[in-house]
């Protein structure tokens, strides 16, 4: 068939979705399996968009192993179970063996017993890297596959087929000729090294917990119940095995590699043959001078008979097969002492401590910096300047520090809070470690730091909504030092703006006169936006939208917030509350004396007296739970601080003064059909989230983001999801488009 045009097709719809499926494969393929593609990211997101267009028009046309599934599909509700056709076994592994006079020696005692078992002296063998990933096998059925499974106990593995259809270079079809009707294909989920660690540091960011290595990482994203999470992963698969087959016969390893070939499934490579021990014992060190080479994990080479007749003859034990054995590499560890500890402020303002090494050789190339994540891992590994400590690559990529040697109890552990004076190193404003985080974080939305994060966000459309400043222009302003701070966008002038490099120094792109005078009339525009937009975008946290539209009800003014006495009640009774469910004084986990349980219990009655005290002060306002106290105190904090003060200076300066659009701190009578009634929207609907949650509040309603007691109706479209659960779980009235209209 002769490739379609890209866009313009007149097609009756069944045609060009067929067409457009088999385009998008083709592409996907040749970028990547083949590293080679031939349109660019738009063309390809333009054929995308087509698809997904024409599928939502045309349900009954719909395919589970449509390109446009690799988003992931609704949640599951948990894995069922498969029965594999062939066993999927395991490879006995053989290891290379420290300070030994020969390190190779359980390797050589595995190729004689195939001398001794196949009655002959050389013994072809096929080498390849052993992928340090999560073990699957996909079904195929004359080229369409039915469904992927994990290892399991290898009789029976758990049913990931929605997770594995969300991996890019896993061919979901394949038409070639004398296609074999059954295709069981063996092979390793894993994530490449690049995108491993790009992962963990945007995690490290976001003051997530990073995950310690590729695998573990793989492991529990194939476990994740929502295909969605999966699909924002970056997952690959190589196959290495085969398992039930129907199709041409196939006499050696390398027949089986050049059918993987003929259908684009992609396969672990490189992989050499041995013809006799000599040659196997040359590839061991071919491996190990190039593990390093590769954009995946790997602790080894897996060694397997090359003959599939001879592999008959050798057979298997109940676990593993004769004919094949995995030589597992020593880690490799050094020695080294940690000379100090500096800290990085990222681009959302999360503090992370690098330890800086004196230099060593490690894995084959020199570290000198190993990355401590938080002070959690601090605290738990008993880190100290100073240290002789054991470094080793996590998973061969990310330098970490194993273990403190021979530690000094006379030294203190590191704390990242008392090293920096409890400032942010980049800006000087007070560093917060909020509940149930383990990152320290620089709260100041003009951190120079966060400068591209910041202004990004400041622009955003529910933000003040500038026109034409989106994150590459952000960048481009940070980079030539136009701007260090949202507010410094204030300054700018449309020639600067006009001349401004979006590009390299190689290859220049101007933002243009177009687009600057777009940008100068939006952020004019901006000064006179209503504080609730000003106080989101200022990105506060906690303090979502629905929150900052909260609080300006009952603040008009943004001069007036930093003594805001309903503001500090609000967090008053948050802190008090949130301390009493924090420490009962019969707590379920934990043992505490007489004496504690006395304390605790003599706190929580004085608190519970203020709480409801404060519970009658504030019940005038009829706050929604969308301002809670941990928004509210966050918010007091920032502008009570330098760094909140400074803003407000700088505001004023620029005869900037954001007033609240909906003042009104008593609730006003009112026969609007929503008043009083708290809505959470979920699912797909007719129109954006943002079109029903403009339409309840301005009938009177709220609306929250999460289901609660407290929630009167749940908005509910197609693929509702969990919240629907809850709904229905807490007996939360749910409501269709339907019924919200009655309502109006």
């Amino acid at each position: 068939m002769s490739e379609p045009d890209l866009f313009s097709y007149n097609a009756s719809p069944e045609k060009r979705i067929a067409e457009l499926r088999e385009l998008i494969r083709r592409h996907d393929e040749l970028y990547y399996t083949q590293a080679q593609p031939e349109i660019s990211d738009a063309e390809y997101d333009q054929l995308f968009r087509e698809l997904e267009d024409l599928e939502k028009k045309h349900p009954d046309l719909a395919d589970p192993n449509s390109p446009t599934q690799r988003v992931g599909s609704k949640p599951l509700d948990g894995f069922s179970q498969v029965s594999h056709p062939v066993p999927m076994l395991s490879i006995d592994d053989v290891f290379e063996l420290k300070d030994a006079e020969v390190p190779e020696e359980e390797l050589i005692a595995f190729y004689k017993r195939l001398q001794k078992n196949l009655a002959r002296e050389n013994i072809a063998v096929t080498m390849e890297p052993k992928i340090d990933g999560v073990a699957v096998s996909l079904y195929y059925e004359n080229g369409t596959l039915k469904y992927a499974a994990t290892r399991g106990d290898g009789t029976t593995g758990d049913d990931v087929t929605q997770n594995v259809r969300t991996i890019r270079n896993i061919p979901l079809n394949f038409i070639p000729e004398n296609s074999p009707a059954i295709l069981e294909v063996r092979g390793e989920i894993f994530m490449p090294n690049s995108a491993f660690a790009a992962m963990n540091e945007e995690r490290d960011e976001q003051g997530l917990p990073t995950f310690a290595n590729p695998r573990n990482a793989t492991a529990g994203t194939l476990k994740q119940l929502d295909p969605k999470i999966v699909a924002t992963r970056p997952l690959a698969f190589l196959a290495h095995g085969l398992g039930a087959y129907e199709g041409e016969p196939l006499k050696t390893e390398t027949d089986f590699h050049d059918l993987l070939d003929s259908v684009s499934i992609p396969r672990n490579q490189p992989v050499r043959i041995a013809n006799n021990l000599t040659e196997l014992l040359e590839g061991i060190k071919f491996y190990s001078a190039h593990r390093h080479d590769l954009d995946h994990a790997t602790d080894g080479v897996v060694i397997k008979v090359l003959d599939r007749a001879e592999r008959e003859a050798l057979g298997s034990t109940s676990r593993a097969p004769r004919w094949a054995a995995a030589y597992k590499f020593l880690p490799e560890q050094k020695e080294t002492i940690l000379n100090a500890i500096s800290i990085q402020v990222g681009r959302t303002g999360v503090l992370t401590p690098v330890a800086e090494l004196e230099p060593v050789l490690i894995s084959g190339s020199t570290v000198s910096r190993a990355t401590l994540h938080n002070q959690d891992e601090i605290g738990k590994k008993a880190i100290y300047i100073g240290a002789k400590v054991l470094v080793e690559k996590a998973g061969e990529i990310i330098p970490a520090i194993v273990k403190v040697i021979d530690p000094d109890p006379e030294k203190e552990t590191y704390s990242l809070y008392d090293s920096v004076g409890g400032k942010c190193p980049s800006c000087e404003a007070p560093i917060t470690q909020e509940e149930g985080f383990v990152a320290w974080r620089c709260t100041n939305f003009e951190c120079p730091a966060q400068a591209v994060t910041a202004i990004s966000h400041f622009s955003a459309r529910k933000a003040l909504d500038i026109d034409g400043l989106g994150e590459t222009v952000a960048e481009a302003l940070v980079r030539h030092s136009h701007a260090t701070s949202p507010l410094d966008l204030f300054s700018l002038n449309e020639e600067t703006l006009a001349n401004l490099n979006l590009g390299t120094e190689e290859s220049p792109r101007r933002l243009g006169e177009k687009n600057a005078t777009k940008v100068i009339a939006s952020l004019e525009t901006a000064r006179s936006k209503p504080l609730n937009k000003w106080l989101f975008a200022m990105g506060i946290r906690h303090l979502g939208e629905s929150g900052a539209k909260e609080l300006t009800r009952l603040i008009p003014r943004l001069s007036q917030i930093p003594n805001s006495e309903i503001l500090a009640k609000i967090a008053e009774k948050g802190t008090k509350d949130t301390w009493v469910k924090k420490y009962p004084a019969n707590p379920k986990n934990e043992t505490i004396t007489d004496e504690e349980k006395a304390r605790r219990k003599a706190i929580a009655t004085e608190y519970r007296a203020e709480i409801k005290q404060l519970s009658e002060e504030l019940e005038q306002y009829s706050i929604s739970p969308e301002l809670g106290g941990v928004a509210a105190q966050n918010t007091l904090d920032y502008f009570k601080s330098e760094a909140g003060q400074h803003v407000l200076r700088r505001l004023s300066e620029l005869g900037i003064e954001p007033h609240s659009d909906n003042y009104s701190p008593q609730p006003e009578s009112s026969e609007l059909p929503l008043t009083g009634k708290t809505f959470v929207i979920t699912g797909t609907l007719s129109e954006s989230r943002d079109h029903f949650k403009d339409l309840i509040e301005k009938n009177g309603g709220k609306v929250s983001g999460s289901v609660s007691k407290n929630t009167s109706y749940l908005l509910a479209g197609e693929y509702a999801g969990s919240k629907l659960d809850k709904a229905t779980q807490l007996g939360v009235a749910i409501l269709d488009e339907q019924g919200l209209a009655e309502f109006l």
